[in-house]
């Protein structure tokens, strides 16, 4: 696997890339060697945080921890992530278009599958046009943390969201 670290507000060190590298790479057993994995290190006050995305042929494999411990964080965002892989590996190597970016071995051994999806409710309503700072409000007045809205700006079908920190995100599609 190849790794590109980067670190906001925060020098990766030797020890640090060891670490991320010695916890991430035991991941290896489930890629192909040529995966990269992007992981990026930041520190906001007493939260020391690790995103972690390994992008797999139009798939997004993604984890992000925080703790008070950027060494505790890295060993949590490894759990998590081995955990969805091996939740979700009869899902995601179903898709023959991925196969080829896990490892044989992990794609021939068989995980339980203990948390299957269950959609349970189907809603439907129609879609005002309206500008994103519109559907936020929208959103807010809902008490949701998400918004499904058609983007009066771009004629495109757009979904807001709540973000940490009382900031808001925008899902515009890519075709």
């Amino acid at each position: 696997m190849r790794y590109v670290i980067t670190g906001r507000n925060i020098d990766v060190t030797e020890g640090l890339r060891n670490a991320v590298q010695d916890k991430i790479g035991k991941l290896e057993r489930y890629f192909t060697a040529d995966t990269e994995v992007h992981v990026t290190l930041s520190v906001e006050k007493e939260r020391q945080k690790i995103e972690v995305t390994i992008p797999v042929k139009g798939n997004i494999i993604r984890s992000e921890q925080v703790s008070s411990d950027m060494y505790v964080s890295i060993d949590l965002v490894e759990e998590i992530i081995e955990r969805q892989l091996k939740k979700y590996k009869n899902k995601i190597v179903d898709k023959h278009q991925l196969r080829e970016s896990f490892n044989q071995e992990f794609i021939d051994r068989e995980y339980d599958e203990d948390d299957s999806i269950k959609i349970i409710r189907t809603k439907r309503f129609g879609i005002k046009p309206m500008d994103p700072e519109e559907a936020c409000v929208q959103m807010e007045l809902l008490g949701h943390n998400f918004y499904v809205f058609s983007n009066s700006e771009t004629d495109e079908v757009n979904v807001v969201y709540k973000r940490k920190g009382n900031t808001y995100g925008l899902i515009e599609p890519e075709f």
